[in-house]
């Protein structure tokens, strides 16, 4: 799967995803670090990678307003190995028709 981490998510996030197999882009990487979310959201949609971000509010308030490709609200640990635990989990969990296309906590 493909995914597009915003500039709040942790970089162990993106590393245990490619371990993982996954394609991971990070904002930082494509955007300058202060885009606005919605700037973030269009280029998570364009390029086809469910987005992962710790914004609640404003990702889900955008998810409601256009179609889009997976939204990963991933919530703030102590560690970020313990992000990354769950992220992984939420992935053997759900699989792929769980996460594309729908809104997910982890």
């Amino acid at each position: 799967m493909k995914f597009f981490l915003d500039h709040d998510v942790n970089d162990a996030v993106a590393d245990a995803l490619r371990r993982h197999g996954h394609e991971a882009i990070v904002l930082r990487d494509v955007l300058p670090p202060d885009a606005p979310d919605s700037q973030v959201f269009a280029a998570a949609q364009e390029t086809g990678c469910v987005t992962i971000t710790c914004n609640r509010n404003d990702y889900l308030a955008l998810s409601a307003q256009q179609l889009h490709h997976g939204l990963i609200i991933l919530i703030r640990r102590r560690s970020a190995r313990t992000e990354c635990i769950n992220i992984l989990r939420l992935l053997d969990r759900a699989g792929e028709s769980g996460i594309a296309n729908n809104i997910n906590f982890a």
